[in-house]
């Protein structure tokens, strides 16, 4: 089953060239991709497009075979880059709000994945530092039963030293039955838990598609190194 299909999608704005053009992605189950591209090329614009927080000019999205709606949203869910919850509310009230708000919500699962990365539940999101608040809102979207999760830069702001942790769950914790589609700049970290690849240019225009691992072995390059040779200046 296809989790994602982009057609033909399209999105200006205003009087500015289009940020994405005519694009087209397919992204099966059991998936996860990297949308990967230089700043501007279009990769937040597509993930807000499909997560419904913005509206294509031309084209088509289906989720799970769903068009971009109520049904869909209930499907997806979305890690934006910017924090966004209220910095008085304590962890376990997010998790709480979470959990009221949405049906395929695990608590058992957000609860147990504070704990390993050592984060009291208790405290203030404001007491909170960058990064620690960015792991929590990790935990919360990896602790749906979504069928796609849409990571807009899930470890810019972590520190190395979490960074495989946090990776290893979001292999762990997902449905086989979904896809994770995740955007980074930071290639070489994220690279190990990739299936596949799409490469993004300016204009929204798809200028490689592949398996990671198949592509590795025929070009002897990693993602990084293949990706710094697309986009040299």
């Amino acid at each position: 089953m296809n989790i994602l299909e982009c057609r033909n999608l399209t999105k200006s704005y205003k009087k500015h060239k289009p940020v994405l053009q005519n694009l087209n992605i397919t992204i099966p189950a059991g998936r996860i991709v990297g949308l990967l591209g230089p700043n501007g090329c279009g990769k937040s614009t597509l993930i807000k497009l499909v997560s419904g927080l913005l509206q294509p000019d031309s084209g088509e999205i289906l989720v799970a075979g769903e068009p971009v709606g109520e049904k869909s949203k209930a499907l997806v869910s979305y890690l934006p880059e910017r924090t966004y919850f209220n910095s008085r509310m304590k962890v376990s009230a997010l998790v709480k709000l979470f959990e009221d708000f949405y049906e395929d919500f695990d608590p058992l699962r957000a609860n147990k994945l504070l704990e390993d990365l050592g984060i009291n539940p208790n405290a203030n999101l404001k007491t909170l530092s960058k990064g620690t608040k960015e792991k929590v809102q990790l935990i919360l979207v990896m602790s749906r039963n979504a069928k796609l999760y849409l990571l807009d830069e899930p470890i810019a702001g972590v520190d190395p030293a979490a960074r495989e942790y946090i990776l290893s769950t979001i292999v762990s914790n997902y449905n086989p039955d979904a896809a994770i589609v995740i955007t980074t700049h930071l290639i070489t970290d994220v690279e190990q838990v990739l299936d596949d690849f799409i490469f993004l240019s300016f204009g929204g225009n798809v200028l490689k598609v592949g398996n990671a691992e198949e592509t590795r072995n025929e070009t002897g390059k990693s993602l990084d190194e293949l990706f710094r040779e697309v986009f040299r200046c």
